[in-house]
C-alpha cells in the first residue's frame, strides 16, 4: 500500500427500511449514522429473492434538485417518466437520471419472481444546476467497459477512469468515479482516486481489506484523504463498489424527494409539484 493510499475513517452498516410501495431496502447513506457524504445524499441496496419484497415497485413519484443513479446486478425494472423517457433496467445496466427542476418517474419490476438486486445512489447537484432541464441516460451493459488490470481483478467502469478505460457516464459538476470491482480470493488492487474527492467503498459480496480495516458484506467504509485506495479480498471471492465524487460544499436541505439549498426552495418545490409544474 502506497503512502498516499486512503484509509477507512468510518464504517457504517446499512439499516433495513422500505420505500416506494413497500420495497424492502438496505439504506447505507441517508441514515442517522451517515446522513450524507458530499456530494452523495443516499445509497440503497435492494436484494431479495422474495417477490413480495419488491413486486409493488416504485410507482410515480417526483424528484427535484439532484441525480439518481440505478445500477442493476440482477432482475429487470422498467423506468418511465413524464418527460417521455422509458427504459428497461436489466442485469449490468445503469440509469443516470438528472431530476433538475423536476421530474415524475416510476420504476416497476418486469418480473414476478427471482432475484432482484441492485443499488440506487443519489448525487447532489450544485445550486447553479438544481433548476436545469431534466435529463435521462439509459446505459446498456454492453456500453460499460470491463477491464482486468491484474490476475484475479475484474473492474466494470461505470464512471471515471480505471485500467485504461473510461466509463460512459459524465457528470461535470461532481466528476464521479463509480467502479464495480471483483476480486478473486487473495487478489488485491490499488485504484487511483482524485485527491480532492470524497469517497466510499461498499462491500456486497465476500469480505475486503482496505488498509488496516476489514469490511464484511453489507458494510460501507468512508475513505480518508489520499490519492488511491487499495482493496484486497479476504477469505474468498469479493465484490465491492468504489464511488467517489467532487464535493460541492453547499448547504443541503432535504425534504423527501426534494433536495435544495434552502427551506424556501423546498417550499417552492412542494408548491410547484402540487400545481403540476414538474
Amino acid at each position: 500500500m502506497s503512502e498516499t493510499s486512503r484509509a477507512i475513517v468510518k464504517t457504517v452498516a446499512g439499516q433495513p427500511t422500505s420505500d416506494g410501495a413497500g420495497v424492502k431496502l438496505n439504506r447505507v447513506i441517508g441514515t442517522q449514522a451517515l446522513p450524507d457524504l458530499d456530494p452523495f445524499l443516499m445509497l440503497d441496496e435492494f436484494r431479495s429473492n422474495n417477490a413480495g419484497d419488491y413486486i409493488a415497485g416504485f410507482p410515480d413519484h417526483p424528484h427535484r434538485g439532484f441525480e439518481t443513479v440505478t445500477y442493476m446486478l440482477a432482475g429487470r425494472m422498467r423506468h418511465g417518466d413524464n418527460q417521455g423517457n422509458t427504459g428497461l433496467l436489466r442485469p449490468g445496466s445503469v440509469q443516470w437520471m438528472t431530476a433538475g427542476r423536476g421530474i415524475v418517474h416510476s420504476e416497476m419490476p418486469e418480473q414476478e419472481d427471482g432475484l432482484m438486486w441492485g443499488f440506487q445512489l443519489w448525487v447532489n447537484l450544485p445550486a447553479r444546476d438544481k433548476m436545469t432541464a431534466p435529463a435521462y441516460q439509459d446505459i446498456d451493459p454492453e456500453r460499460i467497459p470491463q477491464v482486468r488490470p491484474a490476475e484475479g481483478v475484474t473492474i466494470r467502469v461505470l464512471a471515471g477512469d480505471a485500467g485504461g478505460a473510461t466509463g460512459p457516464v459524465a457528470a461535470p459538476a461532481t466528476q464521479p468515479l463509480y467502479l464495480d470491482i471483483a476480486l478473486a480470493d487473495g487478489a488485491r488492487h490499488e485504484q487511483a482516486v482524485p485527491p480532492g474527492h470524497n469517497g466510499f467503498v461498499y462491500v456486497f459480496e465476500g469480505k475486503a481489506r482496505i488498509g488496516e480495516t476489514v469490511l464484511p458484506r453489507g458494510s460501507l467504509g468512508v475513505l480518508g484523504p489520499g490519492e488511491s485506495v487499495t482493496a484486497a479480498a479476504q477469505g474468498g471471492d469479493t465484490r465491492l463498489i468504489l464511488v467517489a465524487g467532487h464535493p460541492l460544499g453547499e448547504p443541503v436541505v432535504k425534504y423527501g424527494p426534494f433536495v435544495m439549498n434552502s427551506e424556501q426552495e423546498i417550499h417552492q418545490a412542494i408548491a410547484d409539484f402540487q400545481a403540476g409544474r414538474f
